[in-house]
């Protein structure tokens, strides 16, 4: 059987993590600094996270949720003291679309409402209704066009109270820091007008912290810097470092009920110990600072190229900015320097995602070929 050939593949076949480096099937070594869209997030095979995902195995790898897990509280508990965000309660899924498309539904029981603002350049998911309100045409079959979903210009509070003022808006969802989009942030007062608006329409606001939560950008969520307190915070990426998680935080003012949500795998056995593992780790290896160190180390780097013409992002959520379109510099970075980056939709930025726990060296290594390419 054929596979659906819907990724464009590079030709390299990755077999074996460590920390920051996978290796090919020849045992040639790449510097990873996408992580796989930003989801390892303490280092490919890390010790403890190897150790509590085979342990949780050898007892018991799932049973579905119609029986008590208490890892599942576990994890939560952990989660509330190491984000620092409180009065939250924490469903559990599968992936970022998912954690989205729970998070619009949630919205939709909670206002009885059912039209949602999204933004220019925005990315939400593939999946049914959080494609409706990614800001990409190309990846919306005619299903996904029946959804009511508006789009809006990214730091136009006018055209968003104009759309609240209708009284139909459920909620309005927002990535802090866009990642696709190409690591666009908005102003704070952008971000407190969202909030003020929503409450004053009764709108639920709905932050996007798939890519930048879990302390890639030095807070352990984005919108804190801001100051702000959505109504619901969609997490997965870097939540489960590989193993597929994903979840929503609901503020415990909005109500839950007896079906409204479910999932099979959604917070099964080995995905908890995943979880749990993640934040043990980030917490005692001091990743959120570490993330807040290597941002401004990054910029000093940065600073003697003279074709970087901006950095984006904060911490390890990092794109820069060229004067020219960055597709073959990539190609030369990877094929040349063994490197992993990322894209977006800006052509220009080059895209860093890279393991939490990376460490100078590993910039260096970048900068260092970076200079070999454009020199």
């Amino acid at each position: 059987m054929d596979l659906f050939d819907v990724y464009p593949l590079y030709d390299i076949t990755p077999i074996r993590g460590d920390g920051a480096y996978v290796f090919d099937k020849e045992n040639k070594k790449y510097l990873d600094l996408y992580g796989g869209h930003a989801v390892i997030s303490i280092g490919h095979s890390h010790p403890a996270y190897v150790n509590a995902v085979s342990k949780q195995v050898g007892e018991l790898g799932f049973y579905s949720n119609s029986v008590k897990n208490p890892l599942q509280e576990e994890l939560a508990d952990k989660l509330e003291k190491l984000s620092g965000v409180t009065d939250y309660s924490l469903f559990l899924c599968n992936s970022g679309a998912e954690a989205n498309e729970n998070a619009l539904k949630v919205a939709s029981f909670h206002t009885r409402k059912d039209r949602i603002i999204y933004f220019d350049k925005a990315f939400h998911g593939r999946t049914s209704g959080v494609v409706a309100v990614t800001d990409n045409e190309n990846i919306k079959a005619p299903f996904n066009q029946n959804h009511k979903a508006t789009k809006l210009g990214f730091e136009d509070s006018e055209a968003l109270e104009s759309e609240l003022k209708k009284g139909d808006v459920a909620a309005v969802i927002f990535e802090v820091i866009q990642g696709v989009g190409g690591l666009d942030e908005a102003s704070t007062e952008f971000y407190e007008k969202i909030a003020e608006l929503c409450k004053k329409y009764k709108s639920v606001l709905i932050a996007d912290e798939v890519q930048s939560g879990y302390g890639r950008t030095g807070d352990f969520f984005a919108f804190q810097k801001h100051k702000i307190r959505p109504d619901i915070i969609s997490v997965a990426k870097g939540m489960g470092n590989g193993f597929p998680v994903g979840g929503i935080l609901i503020d415990k003012s909005i109500q839950a009920k007896s079906g409204m949500l479910g999932t099979t795998f959604g917070g099964n056995h080995l995905a908890c110990a995943a979880g749990i593992s993640v934040l043990e780790v980030i917490e005692k290896e001091n990743l959120l600072a570490n993330a807040t160190e290597l941002f401004e180390y990054v910029k000093e780097k940065a600073a003697e190229i003279p074709q970087i013409k901006k950095i984006k992002g904060r911490g390890l959520m990092i794109g820069l900015e060229f004067d020219f379109e960055i597709a073959q510099l990539r190609k030369e970075l990877l094929f040349k320097h063994q490197i992993f980056t990322g894209a977006s939709a800006n052509k220009k930025l080059l895209r860093i995602l890279p393991p939490l726990n990376i460490k100078i060296e590993h910039f260096d290594e970048l900068f260092k070929a970076l200079k070999i390419v454009l020199n």
